[in-house]
């Protein structure tokens, strides 16, 4: 087995120019006859102030698929040390897969043309990029590979398009008006997700020259066993909870009541994210790992929301585990909520910006709020 693993060169890409909040409808089309009153109730609390699309505002066509998206970003590794031929282990993860069938991960292989290699497709919402992430680093230490790329990915704009709500908005208008908090829930999303890719080289040695970052630990943890689902894609929540799968709807059902879209009940999200994937988990980490605050250099959250800040910091303090918020690393007003590729957006700029230090120590936060889970990352600078 390898005695550690290392990340040695990181890489994000985003599409396109950036898009500003006065832009967003614009290139996303309005949901319906009026343009959306969620909208500015969601960007004044989100504190996003522009994010890209794959979208091209002018056509409104696709610039780009998911796993074109990934592979450029798998491309921005290539440097001294490391060319597509050295790829032997591709881990891949993303919330937004282009098909149902076959695996992002085998997509992005074929779009980079490069030699057969191991693949793995990792499913999931924000947490599918550390899942990816864990596999591509087990896989180093276990020694059955020198070397492995792990990438998390996001095309969610091109299910926010008004396309996807054309059928329900015709036919549903009345009963969404009757219901303000059911459009609520599915128009809220459109204006909180965004796109871009993100990949994480990993090495069984340091890189030769400048910062690498050991992987010192991961850990990767559910509350389903608690909880129920919050957000969804796919299915139709039913009034105890359950989920009716897409594949009890007709081909018309599934258009009139947008069973494809993204869904997210924002109610149980605000009551409960804090405490099931920060408070909770972190609670085990901090016993187990015997982890300190003070030992922290630098802490990045995968936040949807700056709304969410105030409550990380209050729920921080209930563990005592208090982390200033000069050593909190986010780039969310710039690039938005970027799911599964956000903690590889954060880790790229920070790796890039000449701030690490040798023996620094990162905390990496991902919550996932599809049925309560969460990653934690320990890196130290080298």
């Amino acid at each position: 087995m390898s005695k550690d693993v290392f990340i040695t060169r990181t890489s994000a890409f985003m599409p396109l120019a950036p898009v500003g909040n006065e832009q967003m409808e614009h290139v996303l089309g309005m949901a319906g006859a009026a343009p959306s009153r969620a909208r500015r109730i969601t960007l004044r609390n989100n504190g996003i102030k522009s994010r890209h699309y794959v979208i091209d505002p002018e056509t409104g066509e696709a610039r780009y698929t998911n796993a074109q998206l990934t592979a450029e970003a798998v491309r921005g590794l290539v440097g001294e040390g490391f060319s597509l031929e050295d790829l032997t282990c591709l881990s891949t993860g993303t919330a937004s897969p282009d098909q149902i069938l076959p695996n992002h991960g085998v997509m992005v292989h074929g779009e980079l043309g490069s030699p057969a290699c191991e693949v793995t497709g990792m499913a999931g919402i924000c947490m599918a990029g550390m899942t990816a992430l864990k596999y591509a680093w087990m896989a180093v230490l276990s020694g059955e590979h020198a070397s492995a790329v792990a990438t998390g990915s996001e095309a969610a704009s091109l299910r926010l398009r008004s396309t996807c709500y054309e059928a329900e908005t015709h036919r549903q208008v009345e009963a969404l008006e009757a219901a303000p908090e059911l459009a609520f829930e599915k128009d809220f999303l459109r204006w909180m997700l965004s796109d871009a890719a993100g990949a994480l080289l990993l090495q069984s040695s340091p890189a030769a020259t400048g910062p690498s970052l050991r992987i010192d630990w991961m850990d990767l943890s559910s509350q389903a066993h608690e909880m129920p689902v919050c957000m969804y894609s796919g299915a139709d929540k039913n009034p105890d909870g359950s989920l009716t799968s897409w594949t009890s709807f007709s081909h018309e059902e599934i258009g009139r009541q947008s069973i494809l879209a993204i869904k997210q009940d924002v109610r149980l999200l605000n009551t409960e994210v804090v405490l099931q994937c920060l408070e909770k988990p972190l609670a085990r980490i901090i016993a187990r790992r015997q982890l300190k605050a003070d030992q922290i250099d630098w802490f990045l959250p995968h936040m949807s929301s700056e709304y969410f800040r105030a409550p990380i910091i209050a729920g921080l303090g209930r563990l005592g585990f208090p982390i200033p918020e000069d050593r909190w690393f986010t780039n969310l007003s710039r690039y938005g909520n970027t799911g599964s590729a956000s903690i590889y957006v954060m880790i790229d700029e920070l790796f890039r910006s000449g701030r690490l230090q040798t023996g620094q120590r990162i905390l990496c936060f991902v919550p996932e709020s599809g049925r309560f889970s969460s990653a934690f990352m320990h890196l130290t600078v080298v």
